[in-house]
């Protein structure tokens, strides 16, 4: 059975720091793109940004120069690096991922979530 965890979320102050990571877990054979989403109170999901499997990057407009993505393929670990935090980056950080892996003999592409991490930015 295929699992993401993120860890790495916390109560930072405006202009802090914080690294997120997302661990994929389970009879993984691939994994293509990867992406961290958020979601605040009373919106919607919204895309963060996006890493393929050869590294190729895409930021929402909001969080350019400020927030990296990053990953191991080796570790199955995705990554993500916000800086300069604002309080309106508040949100549940969620990471998602395009992967092929087992399920008995055969084998599946699917997308799969974590559980969300809270990402709070207040003085």
């Amino acid at each position: 059975q295929v699992q993401l965890v993120e860890s790495g979320g916390g109560l930072v102050q405006p202009g802090g720091s914080l690294r997120l990571s997302c661990a994929a877990s389970g009879s993984i054979l691939r994994i293509n793109t990867m992406a961290w989403y958020r979601q605040a109170p009373g919106k919607q999901r919204e895309l963060v940004a996006t890493i393929t499997r050869g590294t190729t990057t895409h930021y929402a407009d909001s969080v350019k120069g400020r927030f990296t993505i990053s990953r191991d393929n080796a570790k199955n670990t995705l990554y993500l690096q916000m800086n300069s935090l604002k309080p309106e980056d508040t949100a549940v950080y969620y990471c998602n991922a395009d992967l092929l892996h087992l399920r008995g003999s055969y084998q599946f592409q699917d997308t799969y979530w974590g559980q969300g991490t809270q990402v709070t930015v207040s003085s």
